[in-house]
C-alpha cells in the first residue's frame, strides 16, 4: 500500500540519505512549516519531495527522490500529483521546478506537464554547476 504524508522529525535518518543538500535546521524548519512530504510503501519510506515559496509566493519543488530500490513504479509522478493537488487546495494557480540541464529529470517535468521557461548558469569557481532550468505549469 503506497501512502504520501507530511515528513516527520522521525524520518531524519531517511531523509540525510536521500537528500544531500539540505541542513539540519533546514530539515526541521521544512517539519514545522509542512513543506515537505515522504511517500511510503507498505510503511517503509520510499520516495521524498520538499518545496519552499519562490518570491515567497509560488510553490518551487525543490528536491523529489525515490529510493533506488522504488524506482520505476510511478512513485515520483504520485508525489507530484500529491503535491499539486496540496498546492491548489491552498490557492496557488502556478507551479515550478527545476533540473541541470545534464539530467533526466527534465523529461519527466515535461511528461507531467511543465515547460521550460528559462535558466541560469553559475560559474563561481567553487559553486560551478551545469546550467539550471526552470520548469513551469499552471494548475489546473
Amino acid at each position: 500500500m503506497v501512502e504520501i504524508r507530511w515528513m516527520q522529525m522521525e524520518d531524519r535518518d531517511f531523509w540525510f540519505r536521500l537528500d544531500k543538500h539540505i541542513s539540519e535546521e533546514e530539515y526541521g524548519n521544512k517539519v514545522r512549516d509542512k513543506r515537505g512530504y515522504v511517500l511510503t510503501e507498505n510503511g517503509r519510506p520510499a520516495g521524498l519531495l520538499r518545496y519552499n515559496l519562490f518570491w515567497d509566493n509560488t510553490p518551487f519543488c525543490t528536491m523529489l527522490v525515490v529510493d533506488w530500490d522504488y524506482q520505476g513504479k510511478g512513485y515520483g509522478g504520485k508525489l507530484m500529483a500529491h503535491w499539486e493537488r496540496d498546492m491548489k487546495s491552498q490557492g496557488y494557480g502556478m507551479m515550478l521546478t527545476s533540473t541541470q540541464v545534464d539530467e533526466s529529470a527534465q523529461h519527466f517535468y515535461r511528461k507531467l506537464g511543465y515547460k521550460d521557461c528559462g535558466g541560469f548558469v553559475i560559474d563561481i569557481p567553487g559553486y560551478e554547476q551545469p546550467m539550471e532550468m526552470f520548469l513551469v505549469k499552471k494548475i489546473l
